[in-house]
């Protein structure tokens, strides 16, 4: 096992966060070696191409109110970066609802006896609304009525998180459809071009977003190359394998599959997901804190791309499928998020979403099987309107999305501390902090822990809460605005649900 002599600033994973971790080392003089195990770097914003056609891992929109970060954004792509209409629908009950919900729309979808009903519902709820509200059901249903919320809230829910909605936390619903109602949703309609100036835009109502050319991918390989302009490596299909510490800090890294070679660390940046981190640890973790490690758990994810022969099926980006005759979650048209995303216009290509856990019945199931369920899906809910699949392929995704559920917080909480003790070690990213969050969170973690790195004590762990800072810097990136724009990127990040105690089914 060759040896490298010189210490190094190592980063586990070239996703957004280590990349943009590397990416700021590098503009500071610092080199770092960046480890990824995949064969691309973007991690779960990378973008796949099969056969010249491009398609993301799950929609990625580029939308911040973190103004430098947006700047950068810009700055990478420059003219690749486009400007997109965002479009997306409803399927439930076999017809399509306009999301936002749409008065007009909604009646004409629901009919008028059964909109009559839903208005009689929300009316009897705000009479007779639901105390405590403990469960995302009581919450959605005081805002909407039980009859909307089993419409156009349960079934969705339910498929991403493999959690029944009365064992869901009414925070996470705050938090996940904060300020929208069916009230605010028909008044937005209504008087839609008429804001108050300064009046604020409800993130879920948000019609633009923007959006690299050849996808989010293509952001990310930006960086890869400047990050090795710069001097630092990138390197790939170099999964970490073992961390050795000394009980105080990091002192190397060993990396690879087969020909495995050992690195000395200077500082070790993870964005790593939190439980391998712990584990891979030598000597190992005590007990307590590798039982707090296994006790986080994920939602998985694949992608059944189809590629479809013809040029227009739906003008949609995307498309949240409520119907639960169906196991589908989500449907992308990646052509309508950027037409270059498809290398020939008399095709389309739509990238099928389902969400399961690693090991169970849907990820295991073999691809040529899941391209006929997804085939056949289509078909059920009247999407291929006599257009035929000519191609396709699946693309799986372990540890998509961090799990919120009950005790995670408490094994966060002996995680941090215990990781707390490293001096050269920083966490950064969605997996690296166990944290939902979108790629203008992940940067901004990253960018916090490079500070740290170079002798700043920010609490990276803080991002996500209303903590304001105002520490000045000299450095390309603005972090004074960051650290300013950390209460209103809360905002903009997705939540994930809790789990009640004490319910059983919904």
């Amino acid at each position: 096992m060759p040896n490298q002599e010189e210490k190094q600033t190592v980063i586990a994973g070239a996703g957004p966060a280590g990349l943009t971790a590397a990416w700021m080392l590098a503009r500071r003089g610092v080199l770092p070696l960046v480890l990824e195990q995949d064969h691309q770097v973007g991690g779960l914003a990378r973008t796949v191409e099969y056969k010249g056609f491009r398609f993301d891992i799950g929609g990625h929109r580029f939308f911040t109110k973190v103004g430098s970060v947006q700047k950068l954004w810009r700055s990478m792509m420059g003219s690749e970066m486009l400007r997109r209409p965002r479009l997306s629908r409803i399927y439930y009950g076999g017809k399509f609802f306009d999301y936002p919900l749409k008065p007009l729309n909604a009646l004409t979808g629901l009919g008028i006896g059964n909109s009559f009903l839903v208005l009689l519902s929300y009316l009897w709820i705000q009479l007779k609304p639901i105390r405590p509200e403990v469960s995302f059901e009581d919450w959605v249903s005081n805002r909407f009525g039980r009859r909307l919320y089993r419409t156009f809230f349960k079934t969705y829910t339910e498929k991403v998180w493999g959690i029944p909605c009365n064992r869901i936390g009414a925070q996470w619903a705050a938090q996940r459809i904060k300020g929208l109602s069916l009230f605010t949703a028909i008044t937005s309609m209504l008087l839609k071009g008429v804001r108050k100036p300064g009046a604020k835009q409800i993130k879920t109502l948000i019609e633009e977003f923007e959006y690299p050319r050849l996808g989010p991918g293509m952001m990310w390989e930006a960086f890869h190359a400047d990050v090795e302009r710069l001097g630092g490596r990138v390197v790939l299909q170099a999964p970490v394998q073992r961390i050795e510490h000394d009980g105080s800090s990091i002192v190397a890294v060993e990396y690879g599959r087969q020909d495995r070679q050992r690195v000395e660390v200077k500082a070790f940046v993870s964005t790593m997901p939190l439980r391998e981190l712990v584990h891979k640890l030598d000597p190992p973790a005590p007990e307590p804190v590798r039982a707090a490690a296994s006790r986080l758990n994920y939602r998985d994810f694949l992608t059944v791309a189809l590629v479809i022969d013809t040029p227009t099926l739906f003008p949609d980006n995307w498309i949240y499928v409520h119907d639960p005759r169906v196991k589908l979650g989500r449907i992308q048209n990646f052509k309508n998020w950027g037409p270059d995303m498809v290398p020939d216009q008399s095709q389309t290509c739509l990238g099928l979403e389902y969400f399961c856990f690693e090991g169970d019945g849907l990820w295991t199931t073999p691809d040529a099987e899941l391209l006929a369920l997804g085939a056949r899906e289509l078909e059920a809910i009247g999407l291929l309107g006599g257009a035929k699949v000519v191609d396709g392929t699946v693309v799986r995704m372990p540890k998509a999305y961090p799990v919120y559920d009950d005790g995670f917080m408490d094994a966060l909480v002996v995680l941090r501390e215990y990781l707390g003790g490293f001096s050269n070690l920083q966490v950064a990213g969605r997996n690296g902090m166990h944290k939902y969050n979108n790629q203008d969170h992940s940067m901004v973690t990253a960018l916090l822990a490079v500070e740290n790195l170079l002798g700043e004590h920010h609490d990276v762990w803080a991002v996500n809460a209303d903590d304001e800072y105002h520490e000045e810097s000299d450095v390309d990136v603005d972090l004074n605005d960051v650290y300013s724009s950390l209460p209103s990127l809360e905002a903009t990040q997705p939540q994930v649900p809790t789990v009640v105690k004490g319910n059983a089914e919904c």
